[in-house]
């Protein structure tokens, strides 16, 4: 396997680990970012040695959602050209099963990406949440799909409206995630992944397969649509105004209506 910028990669056994590694940006996501997380989970999946991936983050965050210093001067025009967001969909698309390992923050595209994942397991520290409103867009890598897929309407609308950070506990309790998980949250990965994989290999596939049926494919539409609508609000004032009051630590001062 090549080596990456931002992502580590290891095997034990027949169980892949790709690992977020860039700490001193809490794992946010840039270009290179979502093509080296994309990439390595894409190479495990052609291995044919490896029967499950586990996709981990670091100590304080799995993934604290996207760099503004990458999206806060993006503008229709680009975002739709280059269909930002559109990348990493290949994470859902991978034949074999991947478990996320979630620790700290899992902020907008790092819930999405533990979204795209076949099992979330968290410790008690975890933080999810698609905050994407707070800064005058929304989310554009499935998120709004998937997660009233995974919780309903009615609840997927409370956090996406509003931006509000989601517990590890709450995310078990309402059917975001797996499990929460009391000891080290990637050894426990690791004992559960590879326990998948030493599962018959056709058997596996043809389960997530026949699964993502249901859970998956019914969404399809529904992604083009969330990230056409993501891509037009980075043409909006309020999405400049949102990520420059992020930067700069203060109120935005949003458009009044």
């Amino acid at each position: 396997m090549k080596e990456f910028k931002y992502v580590l990669t290891e095997k034990k056994g027949n169980v892949g680990i790709v690992t977020f590694n860039r700490p001193e940006a809490m794992n946010a996501l840039n270009e290179q970012v979502v093509e080296d997380v994309t990439d390595a989970l894409k190479a495990f999946d052609a291995d044919d040695s490896v029967g499950c991936m586990i996709l981990a983050g670091g100590e304080k965050a799995f993934c604290a959602g996207a760099d503004l210093k990458w999206i806060a001067d993006v503008d229709f025009e680009e975002a739709y050209q280059k269909d930002y967001a559109a990348y990493m969909d290949q994470i859902a698309e991978l034949r074999k099963p991947v478990i996320a390992a979630v620790k700290g923050f899992a902020f907008g595209g790092g819930t999405e990406i533990s979204l795209m994942c076949d099992i979330i397991l968290a410790d008690k520290t975890a933080l999810f949440g698609l905050t994407e409103v707070t800064l005058g867009v929304i989310p554009g890598g499935g998120g709004t799909q998937r997660m009233a897929h995974r919780i309903g309407k009615y609840k997927a609308m409370r956090y996406i409206l509003t931006g509000d950070w989601i517990k590890a506990d709450e995310a078990e309790r309402i059917g975001l995630i797996t499990e929460v998980v009391e000891d080290d949250v990637l050894q426990h990965a690791v004992e559960l992944a590879t326990k998948i994989a030493n599962n018959p290999r056709l058997a596996v596939l043809a389960g997530k397969e026949s699964v993502n049926q249901q859970a998956e494919m019914p969404i399809a539409e529904g992604r083009k649509v969330e990230r056409r609508l993501f891509h037009a609000l980075f043409g909006t004032e309020d999405k400049k105004e949102g990520m420059t009051a992020f930067a700069e630590k203060r109120k935005p001062n949003y458009k009044k209506y």
